[in-house]
C-alpha cells in the first residue's frame, strides 16, 4: 500500500491543514491499496489563492510557449503512461487492456487535441470597426469522477492550460491515485507554479468551498445529477460560469431494418464495456416489439460472453464496479427490476459464479421493460440493460425522448438516411449512428438534466474563454 498524502498547491507538494485520511479500496480485492489525505476550506482557499496569484502571468503567456507547455506535458505523460494505467486498474477496477488502451489513452488524446486546436484557433477578430478577443476564463475549479477518471481530468485541464487559465483540481477520492500521478507529470513538465493545483477530499469538505469560492471564476464538474445540482446552487451566489457534464439514461434505437445480429450484439458490449460505468452508455435499448424474441435471443448469447472477473487476468471483459456503494445500488435496481415485472433474460442478483470476493456485478439483461419501470428510469451505473419493445418509428422516438436525461442517443438502420433522419428527432448532445465510436473533436455533452456546456475538441476549449469587444479599435 502507498500514501499519498500531501496535496499540490503553488507548485510544491504540501502537508494537508488538518491530518485526516482515507483508504483507496481496490474494488477486486475489497482491501486498501493506498491511502490519502482528506482536504478541508482552509486547504481549497490556499490553493485558489495559489491559482490567483498565478493567473495574471500564465493568462498572458504567448501561443507558442503554451504549445510547447503540452508538447511537455504529453512527453512525461507517455514516459508515465504504463503507471497511470495500472493505477486505474488498482483503484477502479479496468481491465488491464482497457485501461491501457482507452483509459489512460484517453488524457493523452485530449492533450493532443487541444494542441492541435491551440495551434491554428482564432483568438482574436475584427467585425467592422470592433475587435472580437477571446481570452481566458480565469482560476477554474474542476471536480472530476471515478469511472473515466483520467478522461475527465484531461478533458478540462488541457483546454484550460492551452487557453492560459489557472486551476484546481478535486478529483474523485474513490479513484485518485492516477490524478496525484498526473500532478507529478504536470510537475516535470514545467507546468508553473500556482497555474495547476489539486486538493483531494469529498464534496462537502473541498467540493463545495471550491464551487462557492469567490475567487473561482469558473466550475466544471462532471459527476451525477443530484451532485451537480448541488454545484450549481453552490456556484449560484457569485454567478460563476457553470459547466455540467452529468447523469444519462440513453436510448439506443434500433430499427426494423437494422442487421439484428451485428446491431445488438455490438450493443450489447458497447454497454456493458467498463462494467456499464459510463453516463453515455446505451442503456436502453428499443426494438421492435414485433422481433423482441429476436432481440432478446441475440441479447441473451452477447451477454453471456461478457466475462466477469479478476482485471489483471486474460480474457476479462468487466471488472468490478468500483465500490460497494455501487455494488449495493446495482444489486438493489436489479432486485427492483424483478420485482416491477421485467423479464430477467441474462445474470441477475449475486457476483458471477465462481467469484466470491470484489464487487463484482453479473452482466445483466432485462426484456419487455417498460418505460416507467424504475430501470427504465434511474441510471443505474452498471452492466445492466433493459430492453423496450416499441410499435413503430414514433413510439420508438417518443420512448426515447421520454426521459429527464438528455446525454448520448443510438440509432442502428439498414439505411443511414433513415437513422439521420431519427437522430435528429432525438433531444440529446450526441447520437452514435450505426455503431459510430468517439470522435475527440465532436463536442460531449448533453441536453435537459444530463447538463450544459460541452468538452471536447473545439467546443470544449471555447469553455474556458470570455469573449470581449473592443470597440472603435479600427478607427472608420
Amino acid at each position: 500500500m502507498t500514501d499519498y498524502l500531501k496535496f499540490y498547491i503553488n507548485g510544491q507538494w504540501v502537508d494537508p491543514s488538518q491530518p485526516r485520511t482515507l483508504d483507496v479500496i481496490n474494488p477486486a480485492t475489497e482491501e486498501s491499496c493506498a491511502r490519502i489525505s482528506m482536504g478541508n476550506k482552509q486547504d481549497v482557499d490556499k490553493a485558489v489563492a495559489a491559482a490567483k496569484a498565478a493567473f495574471p502571468k500564465f493568462s498572458t503567456t504567448t501561443r507558442q510557449e503554451r504549445i510547447e507547455l503540452l508538447q511537455s506535458i504529453m512527453a512525461v505523460y507517455q514516459k508515465r503512461y504504463a503507471e497511470i494505467a495500472a493505477a486505474i486498474t488498482a483503484e477502479m477496477g479496468a481491465p488491464v487492456q482497457l485501461a491501457q488502451r482507452a483509459q489512460a489513452a484517453m488524457g493523452l488524446a485530449h492533450f493532443n487535441t487541444n494542441l492541435e486546436i491551440l495551434k491554428t484557433y482564432e483568438f482574436e477578430r475584427d467585425k467592422g470597426t470592433t475587435r472580437i478577443v477571446r481570452e481566458p476564463v480565469g482560476v477554474c475549479a474542476f471536480i472530476t469522477p471515478w469511472n473515466w477518471p483520467i478522461n475527465q481530468i484531461a478533458c478540462k485541464v488541457a483546454p484550460a492550460l492551452a487557453v492560459g487559465c489557472t486551476m484546481v483540481l478535486k478529483p474523485s477520492e474513490v479513484a485518485p491515485i492516477n490524478a496525484y500521478l498526473f500532478a507529478e507529470v504536470l510537475h516535470e513538465a514545467g507546468v508553473p507554479a500556482g497555474v495547476f493545483n489539486l486538493v483531494n477530499g469529498d464534496g462537502v469538505d473541498v467540493g463545495s468551498p471550491l464551487s462557492s469560492h469567490p475567487d473561482v471564476d469558473m466550475v466544471s464538474f462532471t459527476g451525477s445529477t443530484r451532485a451537480g445540482i448541488l454545484v450549481s446552487k453552490a456556484a449560484a451566489d457569485t454567478v460563476k460560469r457553470v459547466a455540467l457534464e452529468l447523469g444519462g439514461k440513453s436510448a439506443n434505437i434500433v430499427l426494423d431494418d437494422a442487421d439484428f445480429n451485428k446491431a445488438i450484439s455490438s450493443s450489447v458490449m458497447t454497454m456493458m464495456s467498463n462494467s456499464g460505468q459510463s453516463c453515455n452508455a446505451p442503456s436502453r435499448m428499443l426494438v421492435p416489439a414485433s422481433r423482441q424474441d429476436e432481440a432478446i435471443a441475440v441479447a441473451k448469447a452477447a451477454a453471456e460472453k461478457v466475462k466477469a472477473g479478476d482485471p489483471n487476468a486474460e480474457g476479462t471483459v468487466i471488472g468490478p464496479v468500483v465500490s460497494e456503494v455501487q455494488f449495493n445500488k446495482i444489486q438493489g435496481l436489479i432486485q427492483k427490476g424483478i420485482e416491477e415485472g421485467a423479464t430477467l433474460v441474462a445474470g441477475g442478483l449475486g457476483r458471477p459464479e465462481g467469484l466470491n470476493k470484489g464487487y463484482y456485478v453479473r452482466p445483466t439483461v432485462f426484456a419487455n421493460v417498460t418505460n416507467d419501470m424504475t430501470i427504465a428510469r434511474e441510471e443505474i451505473f452498471g452492466p445492466v440493460l433493459a430492453i423496450l419493445p416499441y410499435k413503430d418509428e414514433e413510439d420508438a422516438i417518443r420512448i426515447a425522448n421520454d426521459t429527464v436525461y438528455g446525454l448520448s442517443g443510438y440509432v442502428q438502420s439498414g439505411s443511414v438516411e433513415r437513422a439521420r433522419q431519427v437522430a435528429s428527432r432525438l433531444r440529446t448532445g450526441n447520437v452514435h449512428l450505426n455503431g459510430a465510436g468517439p470522435d475527440l473533436n465532436a463536442p460531449f455533452g448533453g441536453y435537459k438534466q444530463s447538463g450544459n456546456g460541452r468538452e471536447w475538441g473545439e467546443f470544449g476549449f471555447e469553455e474556458f474563454l470570455e469573449v470581449k469587444a473592443v470597440l472603435g479599435y479600427n478607427p472608420a
